[in-house]
């Protein structure tokens, strides 16, 4: 016997982004990222929505969530015991408060 979900088993969370004074409603099958875009919301930064580039990186400051694998080069460690993470890579299990933008491109310094 299998279980299948069904549509009306799928909650809906609501994800507050307090810098950008927006919020949004977004379903926990679907990430931070894809959830604000389905609502047509522009509260964080849209990059190549798989990982890779970091511009979605976010801090999230209340909520629980689940994620899956994220690169280090993105988010380290340290950061990710302090609340970061990547909105694409991110799936809501509460209410959520957060803060986007956090994107910050390498730089290369000559010596």
């Amino acid at each position: 016997m299998s279980t299948q979900t069904t549509a009306a088993d799928i909650q809906v969370h609501r994800v507050q982004v307090v810098n950008r004074n927006e919020e949004y409603q977004c379903r926990e099958d679907k990430t931070l990222l894809v959830g604000m875009e389905r609502r047509g919301a522009h509260a964080i930064d849209i990059g190549c929505r798989g990982g890779g580039c970091g511009v979605c990186k976010i801090r999230v400051l209340q909520g629980e969530y689940e994620r899956k694998r994220m690169s280090r080069a993105h988010i380290s460690e340290a950061e990710e015991s302090s609340g970061y993470a990547l909105a694409c890579r991110i799936f809501p299990r509460s209410e959520m408060v957060i803060e986007s933008d956090h994107y910050e491109p390498a730089t290369r310094q000559s010596k």
